[in-house]
């Protein structure tokens, strides 16, 4: 499938996303993997956030800590189930700290949390970090090529979209996605609407077709019939998966940016070998 992939171009940038580890372990576990995957020479990495601060103290610690290592650090601030006040503070703290970049997300409400928020969608937010800090932050947003799950139709999404491009968003960031298509559509929809800030495709390496198949009928994302149809054909071959998983996004990877793809986001899952191999064949890392 991969035996002749393209060179990216220069100008195709690559960011990488960890979720904040939750014990001692887990954080030393994700400096070795920084320290991997940064021979990729990545132009940041984004680290997620719990929707009403869930993990908000342990997101500090792995922001500041990727800062002090000298890379760029993108924090994801999510609106829901907070106040102004909150998210004032925490970007005041994240100003102080020199953090440029932040990925600006509605996020889901907590399990069992009733407080929705003062701020409710994230053009909301965009507009509330633009009013607060100006151009400090360069401000990245979410893009669903397959439509968000909660959308009432493809139209409102796409318009959600839009008023997050005015509100001042600089580029954005897709949900991951299997269907070189649906990507395509979705930046020509965009076009369509005067929508010119980079749209990144996001990218979740597979290594388990077991716990993608969960996630993705979880948030949305689309596995292709024939795909599923062959992984569940490898049963517990882990090694087929794994390789057949490596075919399939890393020739996705390529069409992307042959395509015109401003660059790529990996969903990393804090594990470094799955980005590396794609890379790797992509002829990013040598």
């Amino acid at each position: 499938m991969t035996s002749s992939l393209p060179t990216p171009h220069p100008s195709q940038h690559l960011s990488i996303e960890f979720f904040p580890p939750q014990t001692a372990e887990g954080a030393d576990k994700l400096r070795v993997v920084r320290q991997k995957l940064a021979v990729l020479k990545p132009e940041f990495f984004s680290v997620t956030f719990g929707a009403g601060g869930t993990t908000q103290e342990r997101t500090f610690e792995a922001v500041f800590e990727i800062q002090r290592e000298g890379h760029q650090a993108a924090p994801h601030l999510s609106c829901i189930g907070s106040t102004r006040e909150h998210i004032r503070e925490i970007l005041q703290r994240y100003q102080a700290a020199g953090i440029r970049r932040i990925v600006a997300l509605r996020g889901d409400l907590p399990s069992g949390v009733g407080f929705a928020g003062e701020l409710r969608y994230a053009n909301e937010l965009v507009e509330f970090i633009r009013a607060e800090t100006g151009d400090h932050f360069q401000i990245e947003v979410a893009a669903y090529p397959e439509y968000h799950p909660q959308a009432r139709t493809p139209r409102d999404d796409l318009l959600a979209f839009k008023r997050k491009v005015d509100a001042g968003a600089d580029s954005a960031i897709t949900q991951y996605f299997y269907n070189l298509d649906a990507y395509l559509h979705f930046r020509d929809e965009c076009a369509a609407l005067g929508i010119t800030i980079p749209i990144v495709p996001g990218i979740m390496p597979i290594v388990s077709f077991s716990k993608l198949a969960r996630f993705s009928d979880a948030c949305g994302a689309e596995i292709p019939r024939w795909m599923r149809r062959k992984f569940e054909a490898y049963g517990d071959d882990t090694d087929s998966i794994k390789a057949f998983g490596l075919d399939v996004v890393s020739e996705l990877c390529a069409k992307l940016l042959a395509a015109g793809a401003p660059g790529l986001h990996f969903y990393s899952m804090n594990q470094a070998a799955p980005t590396l191999a794609v890379c790797e064949r992509l002829g990013i890392l040598a």
